[in-house]
């Protein structure tokens, strides 16, 4: 590659690249909007020397999703046809070759959440985070510890969303733990 320079460019300029195969759904372009929206546009759209997309997809739908008209740019000048071919697919595949530290992430998730910060916007889905409380951070009940000689104990979780109350009730009632829904 020969250089790259930063420029902001108009979303409405961008060419998307024709035979991108990383999809994106509603949903997902919707969190990446919500990010956004949030930490402000700091990752920069990559793009050729005629504006075409090489990275960035996502987020210039997210863009257009808030209505943003001006991105921030890197144009990759002196990449071959076959070098831009072959980073549009290694920029979207090298991410998923990353792994999590769940003791580490469950720190930060549960600070985050002590602090009241929506932890929606990190983007994961129910199945990571029923990986974060994992048999150690609450270990099933036998009978025995249900006993309670006919005292009834009772904890109140509050959930932040819809999608973490059915996670913290299908993980307490997998664990044998009787359990009820309520909303406010």
């Amino acid at each position: 590659m020969d250089h790259y320079k930063n420029e902001p460019r108009n979303v409405s300029d961008l060419i998307p690249y024709v035979n991108n195969s990383r999809t994106h759904s509603d949903e997902q372009v919707a969190q990446v909007a919500a990010s956004i929206k949030e930490f402000g546009f700091t990752n920069p759209i990559l793009i050729d020397d005629a504006g075409m997309i090489i990275a960035g997809h996502g987020r210039v739908m997210a863009a257009k999703k808030l209505g943003v008209e001006s991105v921030p740019c890197i144009v990759l000048s002196g990449l071959s046809e076959a070098q831009k071919k072959a980073y549009i697919i290694a920029d979207n595949n090298l991410a998923l070759n990353a792994g999590w530290d769940f003791d580490i992430l469950r720190l930060e998730v549960e600070h985050l959440a002590e602090i009241d910060f929506n932890v929606d916007l990190l983007g994961f889905d129910a199945d990571v985070m029923g990986k974060l409380w994992s048999e150690d951070v609450m270990p099933s009940v036998s009978e025995k510890d249900l006993s309670g000689e006919g005292n009834t104990y009772e904890v109140v979780v509050e959930c932040n969303s819809e999608q973490e109350q059915e996670l913290v009730y299908n993980m307490t009632t997998k664990k044998g733990y009787t359990c009820r829904i309520s909303t406010y």
